[in-house]
């Protein structure tokens, strides 16, 4: 037992900064670009809703629009995102490569995803309620905050669990890009200078993080689903 402490500590001396470091990287890339994503496609998964045909206020031209550049964002591989966004990455924050240089390649990518999404949990309220806030008067924007946003609001929190996990995995491929975190720790590390102890460890830390990512996720909606 003292042997294995001794080990374990040793391995915390040489590894324990490095993988912290990876740690924190890997969240800050993961938090702050879904943040940015769902500032971004909320919005326009409400916009895609509000114009589909037989919606509050349709309008082809704009819900084909939309709804073309929506695909054409989710069918675009990530990694070739990454190197399609780099002029826009270094106009917006500097760089193209370390931390501040995934998120905005990372957001962008998550943001038709959500657009996606937001649009499938608002097409889920029945046609009832939206027709009772209509009788009663309600504007479109009143209609939107109110009735859209506010019954879709468990559906639009459970979806963004699946959303965060969907980032975090891509941080692993901006990691090979030069962004950092625990993706780049794993290719350094367990790949090319082939320690399989190092990217083991790297492993159990993602799982744990993602298992503590959904169980906040699922907290958060028991507690603010009525139906709870």
């Amino acid at each position: 037992m003292p042997e294995i402490l001794t080990l374990l500590m040793g391995y915390w001396t040489d590894f324990g900064d490095l993988i912290i470091e990876g740690t924190r990287d890997t969240l800050l890339m993961t938090f702050v670009a879904t943040a940015f994503a769902y500032v971004l496609g909320i919005p326009l998964g409400v916009l895609l809703t509000v114009a589909a045909p037989g919606s509050l206020r349709p309008n082809r031209i704009i819900s084909g629009m939309l709804g073309w550049v929506v695909n054409i964002g989710r069918s675009l591989p990530f990694v070739i995102l990454i190197v399609v966004l780099i002029p826009v990455t270094r106009a917006i924050v500097g760089t193209s490569i370390g931390v501040p240089g995934a998120i905005v390649p990372l957001a962008i990518a998550a943001t038709p995803f959500v657009a996606r999404i937001i649009e499938n949990s608002l097409a889920e309220i029945p046609a009832g309620v939206i027709q009772a806030a209509q009788s009663y008067g309600a504007s479109l924007w009143q209609i939107i905050t109110k009735v859209y946003l506010r019954e879709a609001l468990p559906a639009i929190v459970r979806s963004a669990a699946i959303t965060t996990i969907t980032v975090f995995g891509y941080t692993a491929i901006a990691g090979m890009v030069g962004a950092g975190g625990l993706g780049d720790i794993a290719i350094r590390y367990g790949y090319h200078r082939f320690q399989t102890d190092v990217l083991l460890v790297i492993l159990v830390v993602i799982i744990l993080l993602i298992q503590l990512i959904q169980m906040a996720f699922d907290i958060a909606v028991r507690r603010i689903d009525k139906r709870s």
